[in-house]
């Protein structure tokens, strides 16, 4: 394994994709993770995320990909995924993800995921500057705060919208910099590998 350094860390870390155009950013973020992540990293994904992004594509950046398939649930179900990893990230949370997570829902395999775990969870949320604004989306991110759950708000700037053709002011996908400095500030620190569990 690789020895840690100040600037590297390691663990087991969950990322949650959701149904957000976003998430074609995903093996930018996995890639910028190596850098200075020495751990695993795993990917559960929604239906819709596998419509946006293909499975096998992220399988070519992450250790492991989980799409709930049926099959496979002995091996891959919310308990397991849980109990398995260090820290959750949902990236990117669409507002969808947000309000299940924050009134107990559990549809699918990521939502059930986040229900079952006891370790951190950071979401990020990706959006319309509309959506992000509207009261019920503000009230949820509030919940899942007061749940204990970690939200990093999105930052606004220029984004190209597709539907309107122009460029708008809007909130943005988190750049990948920023998501390796929060996955470094949330994982937790693990005692020598001996005395670490199996994944």
């Amino acid at each position: 394994m690789t020895s840690e350094t100040p600037s590297t860390f390691d663990g087991r870390l969950l990322i949650g994709a959701t149904g957000s155009a976003a998430v074609a950013l995903l093996p930018a973020y996995i890639n910028a993770l190596r850098a200075t992540f020495t751990g695993t990293v795993t990917v559960v994904m929604t239906h819709t995320a596998g419509v946006f992004l293909p499975p096998h594509t992220v399988s070519l950046f992450a250790d492991r990909v989980v799409t709930g398939a049926r099959d496979a649930w002995q091996r891959e179900n919310p308990g397991t995924l849980a109990a398995e990893h260090d820290l959750m990230a949902v990236l990117p949370s669409s507002a969808h993800t947000l309000s299940a997570v924050a009134t107990g829902a559990a549809p699918n395999l990521l939502t059930a995921t986040v229900a079952a775990a006891e370790v951190p969870v950071v979401f990020f949320p990706v959006m319309t500057g509309a959506m992000w604004a509207k009261p019920a989306v503000r009230r949820n991110v509030d919940q899942l705060r007061l749940d204990g759950h970690h939200v990093v708000d999105p930052r606004v700037g220029q984004r190209y919208d597709v539907a309107l053709g122009r460029f708008v002011e809007s909130p943005m996908p988190p750049a990948p910099p920023a998501v390796v400095e929060v996955v470094g500030k949330f994982m937790p620190r693990r005692g020598p590998v001996a005395d670490r569990p199996s994944p």
